[in-house]
């Protein structure tokens, strides 16, 4: 069973590398929101839906001061590969240890086609100005995770 954290705890710091191989700190994020989501697998057909989603509503999610990182287990050069494909406009970072997924929760058991594996589950954070986690999203589909962020962000 996956933990996830929960809004109103602190959200852990972090650093990984980027798309292009470059140390990014969740510290450099500071006096903004972030949305960090959780994703398994680059390149991949549900996780390119999401990824382009943010990418085509990037804009918006400006507009809230919102900042937007990925993670996966990739490694930097797959993420680079998959942000130049789909021309995304925001962070990947590469968890490959999946010590910040553990951190966050996110890492457990999951099933695919009746095999059990351990992986990064689909779910989504919102981190406050304050470093606390302000909202957890783990109800969505792919093709409606930007819809379910963006409405929170126009009533909170």
């Amino acid at each position: 069973m996956i933990n996830p954290l929960k809004a109103g705890e602190k959200a852990p710091l972090f650093s990984l590398p980027d798309q292009d191989g470059e140390e990014i700190s969740s510290k450099d994020f500071k006096d903004q929101r972030v949305l960090i989501y959780f994703y398994p697998k680059a390149m991949t057909p549900g996780c390119t839906v999401q990824a382009c989603n943010l990418r085509d509503n990037f804009e918006d999610f400006k507009k809230y001061n919102v900042a937007i990182i990925g993670i996966s287990t990739d490694k930097p050069e797959k993420l680079s590969r998959f942000a130049e494909k789909e021309l995304l406009n925001f962070t990947l970072l590469s968890d490959e240890t999946h010590e910040v997924a553990q951190a966050f929760g996110v890492w457990g058991q999951k099933e695919f086609m009746g095999k059990t594996y351990d992986g990064i589950h689909r779910i989504s954070f919102l981190i406050g100005k304050d470093g606390n986690i302000e909202h957890v999203f783990d109800d969505f589909k792919t093709s409606n995770h930007h819809e379910v962020v963006l409405d929170y962000l126009k009533h909170h």
